[in-house]
């Protein structure tokens, strides 16, 4: 049998040498690649360190001086007068209500994305499951300010949430409970509960969708067999399907609490004039001017969301994400 012209024209295994720069430089690539890998990484590497962790390590010095009592200007001598400040009762109370709302935030988080998780994961199929994603991530499309001056007209005195209960008569017990002290207030917009209320909702999606990729791995034939080995459902849950999930939990706590910790937009707009960190830092670097102060409040959410991740990672969290 003999070959056609065609056929008889192979490739070379080894393609001609570049000539020029463009060839040297490819073969200096591909003789280390570590050169190239680290040409592509040095504009981000530059970019976070310089201007993220630059930045942010520049302010953090600001925490070591302090402010002039008389003259109110800043002392650029090391201290730590500054971070016995924050030791001070309003300062510590500060501290102490923001960490409180971040747990209850992320616990109810947990508690609502649970049920909601679970049904996708093990149940919805197809179109549903598609719903599912669109209707968690739907309020993520839709603008922060938007859905929090929303949530201002729907927990107002005269807002539809007020309404409504008046028509089911049992308007008092909303009365009842804004009359409680630290929870209550004139209406649920300027009180601690409608800035739990509009913190869970929306955060909540940040929680669902970690704990629903970690429900997905959790093979079903674990389930069936806990039930043929005689366990109740609470049992099934609390030695089965909880162990398993936690990791998604702890996963979905990270955004959760972190992004309460460092919120203010929100505790702004719906909330008491109880401050929370992120209001106390934005206060003191401009209306106090008391920059040290404000570098110090900082340093207190990094340090929390520090011994935070380092948990978070021992339990597998980040397996989750």
């Amino acid at each position: 049998m003999t070959l056609t012209a065609t056929q008889a024209k192979v490739a070379p295994a080894v393609l001609p040498r570049s000539g020029g720069l463009r060839g040297a430089l490819s073969d200096l690539f591909w003789r280390r690649p570590q050169l190239l890998l680290l040409l592509m990484l040095l504009p981000p590497v530059l970019w976070l360190g310089i201007v993220y962790i630059g930045s942010l390590f520049a302010l953090l010095l600001q925490s070591f001086f302090s402010i002039d009592e008389f003259s109110g200007l800043i002392n650029r001598e090391f201290t730590l007068k500054t971070y016995g400040d924050l030791l001070q009762a309003a300062n510590l109370d500060i501290i102490l209500r923001t960490v409180t709302m971040a747990a209850l935030v992320t616990l109810a988080s947990a508690i609502i994305a649970f049920p909601i998780a679970y049904y996708a994961a093990r149940y919805a199929r197809g179109r549903w499951k598609a719903l599912f994603y669109l209707g968690v991530m739907l309020p993520l499309w839709s603008s922060y300010l938007v859905k929090i001056y929303a949530w201002k007209l729907i927990l107002a005195k005269e807002g539809i949430l007020t309404w409504l209960l008046a028509k089911l008569h049992i308007l008092w017990l909303l009365d009842g409970w804004l009359s409680l002290p630290i929870v209550g207030g004139n209406s649920l917009s300027v009180s601690a509960t409608g800035t739990f209320i509009v913190f869970v909702y929306v955060w909540l999606p940040f929680m669902i969708l970690p704990v629903q990729a970690a429900l997905e791995r959790v093979p079903g034939n674990l389930v069936e067999a806990s039930s043929d080995l005689g366990a109740s459902p609470g049992q099934t849950f609390r030695n089965v399907l909880f162990p398993l999930a936690l990791p998604g939990i702890v996963a979905g706590s990270i955004f959760t609490f972190s992004l309460t910790l460092g919120d203010y937009i929100i505790p702004q707009i719906i909330g008491t004039s109880r401050l929370f960190i992120g209001q106390a830092v934005y206060s003191q670097q401009g209306t106090a001017g008391n920059i040290p102060l404000a570098a110090a409040f900082t340093v207190v959410p990094i340090v929390i969301m520090g011994f935070y991740l380092w948990g978070a990672k021992r339990m597998g969290a980040f397996d989750a994400l």
